[in-house]
């Protein structure tokens, strides 16, 4: 009897530890059911394909993003939808391709909120599975109603669309109102100080950049001479709110802070955050700890604060005892630029690295370093480390996410590549449309064409080439990652094959964007 009473404590003592294990490692629910994981995105801004040295950066070491590329799926053809940041966050959001909504472009801070208060988004759809949802970070996809009052609470926004907890800056860095706004309200604002923000005319007896360069830190080389915040001129002119307006050097301290304390308020249940990063976008403002760390000049030294606080964002995930149970997705809104309207030293310190990894073009490009950026996925113990040369793409994230929680939802061009992004499929997409600045071209397997189009060659003020021709292009990835030798004369067939391809796609909309023959 005393034997049976032993073997019977001992065995409950076992089912305890077992089961407070599986909760620590949240695989299991008190009802027996898999729990979902909780989904991070961690969204750079311009990060180059060639910035992270698990991609073959040599000068410029990024050891923490190399934890998750070396720990997880590292996607070698991986891809945003454009080679600029408004409509690449609309298609990473929706599951649609921007080309689709007319006003999916570069917005300025004034801009009315792009995304339908009715249209699905991934914090909607994780919302109806029992996730909180957080954003912190860019935003970048309008605010209001376009004739804003920040002085108001700002409405619709990311609440409006899905998620429960926003922590923001309403466009990007270099673009005014140069403030934080929380769940619709502009923080630290004194109502005796209203803001008034106006991207057309100044408000009188306000300095600006262009009128006022004994006033600026940050000499301005294109675009950026407005108002002056912090020393630094901008886009678009602001007056007053001088108690809401944020510190520069301190911001990517700021955004993560906002980010851990995130986590560590919502452990207990499954929640998606989107930690949208500000690095390396102009103007790059490391803080003072990091200021000549690369010796690659600002932009080298902000993408190693960026690389440091991912990693004091994963150690949080650590100490928690969530990261066994967090998928997280790190990628980039485009490809990179380097003098992007200020005088920074990136051009002149760039030394050996390369950027774009060998690849052509860059931001605003329809060439592969405009969309083929750092794509890696991450769930410690659930996703065996390798290496993918699948193509994906961030629209795809909406539709994969949904089979990951077991919703029937799908975005309208988002392709349900669950397997895919855990590494038990190697079979991406077959086809894909990339976007720059409202023009398009066609991904179809190895092959890239780049429709006929009008304009320059290269934008002369960032000195990158956009893809524009007056010819065809027609490229093999496999033989031709440089994209050095066009085979729209050489290849009719294939040329062909993808201008078909291309026209299916587009449907109804066909007409309306494109005008192409058929060689």
């Amino acid at each position: 009897m005393k034997k049976k009473l032993f073997n019977y404590f001992l065995l409950t003592i076992i089912a305890c530890g077992l089961f407070s294990a599986c909760q620590r490692n949240g695989e299991k629910e008190e009802n027996g059911s898999t729990k979902n994981p909780n989904i991070v995105f961690i969204y750079m801004d311009d990060l180059g394909y060639g910035d992270v040295s698990a991609y073959g950066a040599i000068d410029l070491q990024t050891p923490n993003i190399d934890k998750l590329a070396n720990g997880g799926v590292r996607f070698i053809d991986g891809h945003s939808t454009s080679a600029t940041c408004t409509p690449s966050r609309y298609a990473l959001l929706t599951g649609v391709y921007p080309w689709r909504n007319k006003d999916a472009k570069i917005l300025p801070g004034t801009a009315p909120l792009l995304i339908g208060s009715d249209q699905l988004t991934v914090p909607k759809m994780l919302k109806e599975k029992g996730y909180h949802t957080g954003i912190v970070g860019k935003w970048h996809l309008g605010l209001g109603t376009g004739h804003t009052n920040w002085n108001k609470r700002v409405s619709p926004g990311p609440n409006e669309v899905g998620f429960d907890f926003s922590y923001i800056m309403a466009a990007t860095q270099d673009r005014v109102p140069t403030v934080y706004i929380e769940d619709g309200h502009v923080v630290n604002l004194d109502s005796n100080d209203p803001i008034e923000i106006d991207y057309k005319n100044n408000f009188k007896g306000e300095p600006t950049g262009k009128n006022n360069p004994e006033l600026i830190t940050m000499k301005w080389h294109h675009g950026h001479n407005n108002s002056i915040v912090n020393g630094i001129p901008r886009i678009g002119f602001m007056k007053g709110g001088e108690t809401a307006k944020w510190s520069d050097i301190d911001m990517a301290d700021h955004f993560l802070a906002k980010a851990k304390k995130y986590v560590i308020n919502h452990k207990e249940e499954p929640f998606f955050l989107y930690y949208a990063m500000q690095q390396p976008h102009v103007p790059r403002t490391p803080h003072p700890r990091f200021v000549g760390k690369t010796g690659l000049g600002a932009r080298g030294d902000v993408i190693a604060e960026a690389d440091w606080c991912i990693g004091e964002f994963i150690n949080t995930l650590e100490k928690e005892g969530i990261l066994e149970n967090t998928f997280i997705v790190f990628t980039s809104d485009n490809g990179p630029v380097l003098n992007d309207g200020y005088y920074d030293d990136a051009v002149e310190k760039l030394g050996n690295h390369t950027p774009n990894g060998g690849l052509r073009g860059g931001k605003y490009s329809l060439f592969e370093a405009g969309t083929r950026v750092p794509f890696i996925t991450y769930w410690k113990g659930k996703i065996e480390p390798q290496v993918s040369d699948a193509l994906v793409c961030q629209v795809d994230l909406l539709s994969s996410l949904a089979s990951l929680v077991g919703s029937d939802k799908k975005g309208q061009d988002s392709e349900a590549l669950l397997d895919v992004f855990t590494g038990k499929n190697k079979q991406g997409r077959d086809e894909l449309i990339i976007e720059a600045t409202t023009r398009t071209a066609l991904r179809k397997g190895k092959w890239l064409m780049i429709p006929q189009y009008n304009g320059s060659a290269k934008n002369k003020w960032v000195d990158i080439e956009l893809g524009n021709s007056k010819k065809y292009q027609l490229y093999d990835l496999n033989e031709d990652i440089a994209q050095q030798n066009n085979l729209a004369n050489k290849n009719p067939k294939k040329l062909n094959e993808m201008l078909s391809a291309f026209k299916a796609i587009y449907g109804k909309e066909y007409s309306r964007t494109q005008k192409l023959e058929l060689k």
